[in-house]
């Protein structure tokens, strides 16, 4: 099987024997991630309700965000949990520690939980293009992703940047995706663009490289986007 641009097996190592959704405590995790900045991005508050996309590396910092009055709906996909089954297994281990975090793996296109405040989806929107993913009926999903939130209520997507005007002809070969093509894909939807951030770009990066080269791996150039949902 591919591999995921989440890159799973590490994402599911974060607090390993550990609480690692302690509400006291942060997790550890990698700075580049900078997973302060892009919760802050996102914008949560306490008793917020969440859906984390192919949940992993940043479900711990949502789960701290929300605090225990919120709750986050940590999604792997039954497509992703195929794959790697490991994740669901360490998930739901990480997630009994905290009550406010409810793991699940129903296919990309079933329904999300309603009345949501916020969805995020990091490094793996690109996925949603690839045949392991069925493809998923993209535009389908970010309707769902609409029916779903609150008005008001935000769309998420961080992702690896792919060569401008390339749209999704990178998705499965270098795991990248034409940051053009996803404001499109979800103005599509219904949505307005709120605000986008450079806090995990890198000029470095030509986009010409598998996002797993070891000469660019945590390093790529990324986009954050924040979409809004019409009150």
């Amino acid at each position: 099987m591919r591999k995921l641009g989440l890159s799973l097996t590490l994402a599911i190592s974060i607090g390993a024997g550990t609480s690692a959704f302690s509400q006291s405590a942060a997790p550890t995790l990698d700075p580049a991630w900078k997973a302060p900045e892009v919760v802050e991005f996102i914008g949560l508050k306490k008793g917020d309700k969440v859906a984390d996309i192919v949940a992993g590396r940043l479900t711990a910092s949502l789960a701290q965000a929300v605090g225990p009055s919120g709750k986050v709906y940590a999604i792997e996909t039954a497509e992703v949990v195929k794959a790697h089954p490991e994740a669901l297994t360490h998930m739901k281990a990480l997630a009994s520690q905290s009550p406010n975090v409810v793991v699940s793996a129903e296919p990309v296109a079933s329904a999300l939980p309603s009345g949501l405040d916020a969805v995020f989806i990091r490094q793996n929107y690109h996925d949603l293009y690839d045949k392991f993913m069925g493809p998923a009926d993209v535009p389908a999903f970010n309707k769902a992703v609409f029916a779903a939130l609150k008005p008001g209520g935000v769309y998420v997507v961080l992702d690896h940047a792919a060569i401008a005007g390339s749209g999704v002809g990178a998705t499965d070969t270098l795991h990248r995706i034409d940051p053009a093509r996803v404001k499109s894909d979800v103005l599509a939807a219904g949505f307005k663009l709120d605000a986008e951030s450079s806090i995990l770009a890198n000029k470095a990066d030509d986009h010409t490289k598998n996002v797993f080269d070891p000469s660019v791996r945590g390093h790529t150039d990324q986009f954050l986007f924040r979409f809004k949902k019409p009150n």
